[in-house]
């Protein structure tokens, strides 16, 4: 049995917002429910609605911005930075820029859709 496993088929989730998005390590990828890892391109003008997550998110800029709405304050993070956001926080991600945003996202426990609650756009 070995001790470790090398990801070279991500789940890519199928999206209508142009955004890709791509679970190396997770629920849909490999059915853990503890974390999950994904990489994503979020497109420019990409945006979200508001969510409530119940599960803390990290994210680290590879290339581009991203902007963050975290309960009433306006974050944006360029490459090379990262940020910890706490379950139960009201936030809205988006790229309102010009050029796409590389980045990878790691939820602790594991993104679940049922647990995002995503606010009605």
């Amino acid at each position: 049995m070995s001790k470790y496993f090398i990801q070279k088929n991500p789940f890519v989730v199928p999206t209508t917002d142009g955004k890709l998005i791509e679970e190396h390590h997770g629920k849909a990828a490999t059915a853990n429910n503890d974390i999950s890892i994904a990489h994503m391109v979020a497109p420019p003008h990409w945006s979200e609605p508001f969510q409530t997550p119940e599960f803390d998110e990290y994210t680290y800029i590879i290339s581009g911005k991203k902007q963050f709405i975290i309960e009433e304050e306006t974050v944006i993070l360029e490459a090379g930075q990262s940020i910890k956001i706490e379950k139960n926080t009201r936030v809205q991600y988006s790229n309102p820029f010009d050029d796409p945003c590389e980045y990878i996202a790691i939820c602790q426990p594991a993104f679940d859709f049922t647990k995002v609650h995503r606010e009605a756009e």
